[in-house]
């Protein structure tokens, strides 16, 4: 059972209403650089406007949602991981922890870890060139039904379409790095409330390749969830793509949120995601 057909389960959880920033629908290809694009030229072409959504707590349905049935998971994990900013550290430490987490969650046989990235949010951080990486507060999703594939071209050129010849999957594993978080959660979408015609590919330009995401359109039908004070021993599986069509959920919106109900002086967000290619055989 779906939860849009577990009324009872929707109607009881507390939520909050905020903004969501959704891609204004355009003529032309959403385009976005990572990097300072050439002179004349601006950073992206796509505008975004905020719509109020209820984003309802994840907590009390940890137990009836999934991957697969909803594109998301909510895991207890306490990590062995000192300092999330030592990248090495992370490479040592957390990534194998992530890798069996994802294992076992998913039941797959290999996963491959290729990146992480490590939040901070600070004021002003357009104006400051070393600013550390910060929440996306627009709804997007990492990779998209030609993408994921790509990526296991890119890094696994060697075995990559032997790989493909099965199920393959992009999935985030996305927590806390300071808790309670208050400042900038992270907002997820049921997968089976958006419409193919909601995601729009758009570039993702780097110096050397162009990346392709989901730029997210808005609609009513959107149901979101998240996880509210979330502790450093909680951990967000989010599922980014997924070849297989025989599932209800496989491309995932999410953003980062200003929540109504965060204190004033809460502590900015300081949050860690690793990125996965997750592999299953038939």
């Amino acid at each position: 059972m779906t939860l849009q057909e577990n009324l009872d389960i929707l109607s009881n959880l507390s939520h909050v209403t905020a903004d969501m920033n959704y891609l204004v629908p355009m003529a032309e290809r959403p385009r976005n650089y990572t990097f300072e694009p050439p002179a004349g030229v601006p950073r992206t072409n796509a505008e975004h406007e905020a719509h109020a959504v209820k984003i309802r707590d994840a907590r009390p349905i940890a137990g009836h949602v999934s991957l697969d049935a909803n594109g998301f998971a909510l895991l207890q994990h306490r990590s062995a991981v000192k300092d999330f900013f030592d990248d090495e550290e992370v490479r040592r430490v957390y990534y194998p922890e992530v890798e069996r987490l994802v294992k076992q969650a998913t039941g797959a046989y290999r996963v491959h870890i290729f990146d992480h990235t490590t939040r901070r949010r600070v004021p002003d951080a357009e104006t400051q060139a070393d600013a550390p990486r910060q929440p996306v507060r627009r709804v997007h999703i990492d990779h998209t039904a030609r993408s994921g594939p790509q990526r296991v071209r890119d890094l696994l050129p060697d075995e990559a379409e032997e790989l493909l010849k099965d199920r393959v999957q992009v999935i985030n594993l996305w927590r806390p790095i300071k808790g309670p978080l208050q400042d900038s959660p992270l907002a997820v979408c049921d997968a089976t409330t958006i419409h193919s015609d909601d995601l729009v590919p758009s570039d993702l330009v780097y110096p050397h390749r162009v990346g392709e995401t989901y730029s997210v359109k808005y609609n009513p039908t959107h149901r979101w969830y998240y996880v509210p004070q979330m502790q450093t021993d909680e951990a967000l599986l989010l599922k980014c793509s997924d070849t297989s069509t025989g599932v209800p959920a496989r491309f995932t919106p999410h953003s980062a949120f200003t929540d109504p109900t965060a204190a004033a002086d809460a502590p900015p967000r300081e949050s860690i995601e690793v990125r996965t290619l997750v592999f299953h055989r038939s």
